[in-house]
């Protein structure tokens, strides 16, 4: 019981963590390029901020079929 709530604890916090690097770049590279003078660098650092966090929250999604789904259908 302990560890299942110590695992779902940590599922969430990974969760807030990853919206909240999205948020965080998301800001950054509108700032870089809100500026008069871009800085190139804080724009591709806020990129891969975003990126990122993109990455962390699409990794935990399911995919809309399964494997078995995919052997049986025909190719077109």
């Amino acid at each position: 019981m302990n560890r299942e709530l110590f695992s779902l604890t940590l599922l969430i916090m990974q969760r807030k963590i990853s919206y909240l690097l999205i948020l965080i770049g998301g800001i950054i590279a509108i700032y870089a390029q809100a500026q008069e003078q871009q800085n190139q660098y804080i724009l591709i650092g806020g990129i891969v901020i975003l990126m990122v966090g993109i990455y962390s929250v699409s990794r935990r999604i399911p995919s809309k079929t399964d494997n078995e789904d995919d052997q049986q259908m025909p190719m077109l």
